[in-house]
């Protein structure tokens, strides 16, 4: 894959695409007093790395040749293969917001009139916004063919993930109880469970 065209297809399935989906839910939310807020300054700072590892690198990479120095080529196959990553990506990051509607908050937080959401998406996945973004880092080390703008999406987001999804489902159980509980049972973390 050329380096222009994994540029141009980065920055419209990547940027341009989780901008128009989140946009409309930045907005709706603003507008839900919060009633309880579990967010730490171990967050806010992940969430800051994570943003220039998946944002501000790639954005220097895309737009000007600071980080040309760590450019390597690829297979056309492994582009196409983090092409068709990256629209998975995006249906699923779209879908996850779509079904939870108001109650979608980018930080550890229960807004008032906030529901378990158990259908859609969430009747087999817990976290499938989480799965969406695990999606997309992979897919942006398969299409940026550079070292740093590649790959640095992913160890930050990966320390988020992990560091954050036990507090998050621990935050959901004290909110809902026995409810969030037979939730869990029920269904994977970013994978469906298998049926038996």
């Amino acid at each position: 894959m050329e380096p222009l065209v994994a540029k141009v297809i980065y920055v419209v399935g990547y940027w341009v695409a989780n901008f128009a989906i989140r946009a409309r839910h930045i907005k709706a939310r603003q507008q839900v007093r919060v009633r309880a807020n579990r967010t730490t300054r171990l967050d806010t700072s992940l969430f800051i790395i994570v943003g220039a590892g998946g944002f501000l690198l790639p954005l220097l990479y895309v737009f000007t040749p600071l980080l040309s120095f760590a450019n390597y080529s690829i297979p056309l196959w492994i582009g196409l293969t983090g092409v068709a990553m990256l629209a998975a990506g995006d249906w699923v990051f779209w879908k996850s917001h779509k079904d939870l509607g108001a109650n979608w908050s980018p930080v550890l937080e229960i807004r008032e009139g906030h529901t378990l959401v158990t259908a859609g998406i969430y009747a087999r996945i817990r976290h499938p916004m989480y799965l969406s973004i695990w999606l997309l880092v992979i897919a942006q080390a398969l299409i940026l063919p550079n070292y740093l703008a590649g790959f640095s999406g992913l160890v930050p987001f990966g320390i988020l993930y992990f560091q954050r999804v036990r507090k998050e489902e621990r935050m959901m159980a004290q909110e809902f109880g026995s409810e969030y509980e037979q939730y869990v049972t029920r269904t994977g973390r970013l994978l469906p469970k298998a049926r038996s």
